[in-house]
């Protein structure tokens, strides 16, 4: 089984080296034959793009490099297209999220024969920094929204970590190019069937904006419409024909 590992990434020339080592250096599960690295770079101006093609060879990784900034769920769906693996996961580039959870993600959806994994920043048993309380407040209450609109109990519906298998993928039509692809990806799953989807609680090492975090409270707004255009104006999947 191979899994691909799609990183998405804007200006982020000081940590995405870093991601991509540690994503080599983690010790997978065995059910797993093959990793694949999908990196795509979403029109950098600090020099990240010219690094990654430096370093493609190297570190082993196919490199796609967009010439218009498109965000962050635009660029995720043109890694997928370039990708192989049965399942697929995001890793952020910026190393909130720590790839050293993806075997656990992995070994979950494995064991409970689920079709998609959510990671939760909020679950217990893992031991975390603290953080925004406002950022923390905001993402709960839509996290709460969306879980009475399509009855489903979730944690943490904007966390980067959502692992997913291809087969599921195909059976859904993204639209959102931006930060709200999340929110739409995890309605959108659980409209097909509540049962494909569990939670698995990561770790979480934020930032601040004046440490390059990208979202911005204009966001939030934006990952509430989309939570109400696709869990409640929305009465119907729109699949792929």
């Amino acid at each position: 089984m191979k899994l691909s590992i799609i990183i998405p990434v804007f200006n982020e020339k000081k940590s995405i080296i870093d991601v991509i080592k540690k994503v080599h250096q983690i010790k997978y599960n065995h059910e797993l034959t093959d990793i694949e690295l999908v990196v795509v770079d979403d029109c950098s101006t600090d020099g990240t793009s010219e690094l990654l093609e430096k370093n493609k060879k190297e570190l082993n990784y196919i490199f796609i490099s967009l010439n218009q900034n498109k965000g962050k769920g635009f660029a995720v769906r043109e890694g997928i297209k370039h990708s192989s693996g049965e399942l697929i996961t995001i890793q952020d580039a910026d190393l909130e999220l720590i790839p050293e959870d993806i075997p656990t993600m992995v070994s979950t959806m494995l064991d409970l024969k689920v079709d998609f994994i959510n990671g939760s920043r909020y679950m217990t048993g893992i031991i975390r920094p603290l953080y925004s309380y406002r950022r923390y407040f905001f993402n709960k209450m839509f996290t709460k929204f969306a879980s009475i609109l399509i009855n489903v109990r979730l944690t943490d519906l904007a966390c980067g970590y959502k692992l997913f298998t291809r087969s599921l993928f195909e059976q859904i039509k993204l639209e959102e190019n931006r930060f709200g692809f999340e929110a739409e990806l995890l309605i959108k799953v659980a409209r097909i069937k509540k049962t494909l989807i569990a939670e698995v609680p990561v770790h979480y090492f934020p930032r601040e904006i004046k440490d390059g975090k990208k979202i911005r409270n204009i966001d939030g707004v934006k990952i509430l419409w989309t939570i109400l255009k696709y869990g409640l104006f929305t009465k119907t999947n729109r699949f792929k024909v």
